[in-house]
C-alpha cells in the first residue's frame, strides 16, 4: 500500500489516507506497460471527475451537504461544493461524449468502477483480450479531450 494526500478542490482540508493502487485496472495494466503514461494521467482524471460528479453509487441521502450560506451581498461562498459537482459532471460528460459512441462502456467499466478486463470482456460479450486494445483507444480520445496529448 502506498500513501497519498488526497486535496480536495478547495486545498482547506487536507487528508493523508491510504490507497492500494495495485487494486486498480489502470495501475495494473500501467505497470505491465500496457498503458502509457498519457493513457494512465486521462484514466486518472476521468476517475476523478467521476468520483467528483457524484456518478458513485450511494446508498443513501447525502447528509453532508449543506445549504448554500449567502455572503453578505446574497452572493454565494467563492467555493460551492455544488458547483463544483456540476463542472466534474460537465467534464465527464464531455470527456466521454469524446471517445465516442462504443467506448463509453469499457471506460465506465474499467476505468470508473474498478471492474476487472476479464468480467468487462464477458459483461460486453466482447472477444478475450479485446478489452486492453479498446482501453487503450479510448483512452487516447480521452487525453486529447483533457489537452494531455
Amino acid at each position: 500500500m502506498s500513501r497519498r494526500n488526497l486535496l480536495p478542490s478547495d486545498r482547506i482540508d487536507r487528508r493523508q489516507v491510504s490507497v492500494n493502487l495495485s487494486e486498480s485496472p489502470l495501475y495494473w495494466l500501467a505497470r505491465r506497460g500496457l498503458l502509457s503514461a498519457i493513457q494512465l494521467a486521462a484514466g486518472v482524471r476521468l476517475r476523478e471527475d467521476f468520483h467528483r460528479a457524484g456518478h458513485t453509487p450511494q446508498v443513501s441521502m447525502r447528509w453532508n451537504v449543506a445549504p448554500p450560506q449567502l455572503g453578505p451581498r446574497g452572493a454565494p461562498p467563492a467555493y460551492d461544493p455544488g458547483l463544483a459537482a456540476l463542472s466534474a459532471r460537465e467534464r465527464f460528460d464531455a470527456a466521454v461524449a469524446a471517445a465516442g459512441p462504443g467506448l463509453s462502456d469499457i471506460l465506465w467499466r474499467v476505468v470508473c468502477m474498478g471492474e476487472g478486463l476479464e468480467s468487462a470482456e464477458r459483461a460486453l460479450a466482447w472477444p478475450a483480450r479485446a478489452a486492453k486494445l479498446v482501453l487503450g483507444l479510448a483512452l487516447d480520445r480521452v487525453a486529447t479531450f483533457y489537452g494531455l496529448k
